[in-house]
């Protein structure tokens, strides 16, 4: 029967010729680092927006159920019942923002 070794090795080999702690001081400062840059980074505009845009002006059916937190469905049942009307362009449904803001503000008539 073949003996085996006992000797068995409990701590990792090291690879690098510097102390774990000092390893993940120098990785704690990196990360520090990159994220500080982050930070500095301007904030990126949406590619809707526009010079002299102060709003998204349509919207799609995604979009909309989103906002509303519903479901497509119930778009459907409203465009039915006339609370939203749709504009299709080329296979695309689209809902106009003014539309929108009227369903959020029920009290006033929607601006044409």
């Amino acid at each position: 029967m073949d003996k085996r070794e006992t000797n068995v090795q409990t701590t990792a080999p090291m690879l690098f010729p510097i102390e774990p702690e000092q390893f993940w001081q120098m990785l704690r400062v990196l990360v520090r680092e990159e994220v500080s840059q982050l930070e500095r980074l301007p904030v990126r505009t949406p590619a809707y927006d526009t010079p002299g845009l102060t709003y998204k002006p349509l919207y799609k059916i995604g979009e909309v159920c989103q906002l509303f937190q519903i479901t497509k469905p119930t778009i459907y049942d409203w465009i039915k019942h006339g609370k939203l009307k749709p504009y299709k362009i080329r296979s695309r449904v689209y809902f106009l923002w003014n539309d929108i803001q009227f369903l959020l503000r029920p009290g006033e008539q929607p601006k044409e």
